[in-house]
């Protein structure tokens, strides 16, 4: 077994622009997404106990170092879904395993299920699918979405005097220990007169404006062909109860539900019972696409 290498900075020139990363490793090639405002960062603490693999975490779009969206533009699961594959060619990667934490969990669902071409093995941390809503409320949501964009151009970022106290703020808001947090915060600020602020596009910040139904979820969970192995995190959280975490998963044709005791950052928490759970799942033998 090869020795986890340290990650480095890497830059990959797509149609988005520039996408930044860290990589380390050698062996299976392995696509990183991280959840919401979170970044690359996330999966450092991982990366040192995952051996075999040359593994890439992206900075998504409007995260981390990489650069925001157009003006004018909106963010999406489908769309930085395209730019997920923009970066694979960029890394001459024309089949790859993913790894991704929360929205990098939703966003890796719909990737391996439109996509079975490309993805040959799925790793989800705290996730199998994107976030859903009722029909009913189609018009309600858009109308807020709609209405709270309109409001964002007004506002000013928050200015943090220095980062121990952003790093104090993540930790409260997130649950996370001093260590974890100083990671994500890292990466995720930059300087400005006075102090530092989120370097994250503020439009993140923005509820989606229309979200896939139930069944549409089930319908794409359903249609992934690559082996799919979930971490849960044990207890689970409101927006994805337990019912629902465990019906998810008995849609999949080929996949398991692993539980641990932990929190939502529970891979960043407690990186080596993450790796033994993972174990050799990414460089398993995978079918060949059809």
């Amino acid at each position: 077994m090869s020795t986890a290498a340290p990650l480095r900075e890497i830059v990959l020139e797509t149609p988005y622009g520039r996408l930044t990363a860290l990589r380390g490793g050698t062996g299976t090639p392995v696509l990183a997404l991280h959840g919401w405002l979170d970044n690359a960062a996330t999966f450092v603490p991982l990366a040192a106990h995952l051996h075999d693999i040359d593994l890439v975490a992206l900075d998504l779009p409007g995260h981390g170092t990489s650069p925001h969206l157009p003006a004018g533009s909106d963010y999406s699961l489908s769309g930085t879904v395209q730019t997920v594959l923009d970066a694979a060619d960029a890394l001459g990667w024309e089949r790859f395993a993913v790894l991704g934490h929360s929205m990098g969990g939703a966003i890796g669902t719909i990737l391996a299920a439109a996509a079975p071409e490309r993805v040959t093995r799925f790793l989800a941390i705290e996730a199998l699918g994107a976030l859903a809503d009722r029909e009913d409320r189609t018009a309600q949501r858009l109308r807020e979405s709609i209405a709270a964009r309109r409001a964002l151009g007004g506002k000013s970022l928050r200015v943090f005097p220095d980062r121990e106290t952003a790093i104090r703020a993540r930790m409260q808001a997130n649950d996370l220990s001093e260590p974890v947090a100083r990671l994500l915060v890292e990466r995720g600020t930059r300087a400005v007169d006075g102090g530092w602020v989120w370097s994250s596009d503020p439009r993140l910040t923005v509820a989606t404006a229309v979200r896939m139904t139930e069944g549409q979820v089930r319908d794409l969970i359903a249609h992934i062909e690559c082996p799919v192995r979930v971490l849960y995190a044990d207890p689970a959280p409101p927006y994805f109860p337990e019912g629902m975490r465990r019906e998810r998963a008995a849609v999949l044709r080929n996949g398991e539900a692993v539980v641990l005791s932990g929190t939502h950052h529970l891979h960043m928490e407690d990186p080596r019972g993450i790796a033994d759970a993972i174990g050799g799942f990414f460089t398993a033998a995978s079918p060949t696409a059809g």
